[in-house]
């Protein structure tokens, strides 16, 4: 998937994922789509409960060695 904004977020604890990804949306124009790589397992929860609190749109989420990727459309 082709994203507007990558955001490596690999290594962090909670809550500096969220914190970053809030940062890096911030930054996008409604529609254009965010991409943030985590490793913190907590962020499994985290990231959708406050991509539906501000309204986002979780576009994919997958998987691979340890590093969680989530493709994020700003609404």
């Amino acid at each position: 998937m082709k994203s507007n904004l990558q955001l490596d977020a690999k290594g962090l604890s909670c809550p500096m994922p969220i914190v970053k990804t809030k940062k890096a949306i911030d930054t996008l124009a409604s529609g254009e789509i965010l991409e943030v790589q985590v490793t913190d397992k907590g962020a499994l929860a985290d990231i959708p409960a406050w991509v539906k609190a501000g309204g986002h749109v979780i576009l994919d989420k997958s998987e691979d060695a340890g590093v969680i990727t989530f493709f994020i459309q700003k609404a």
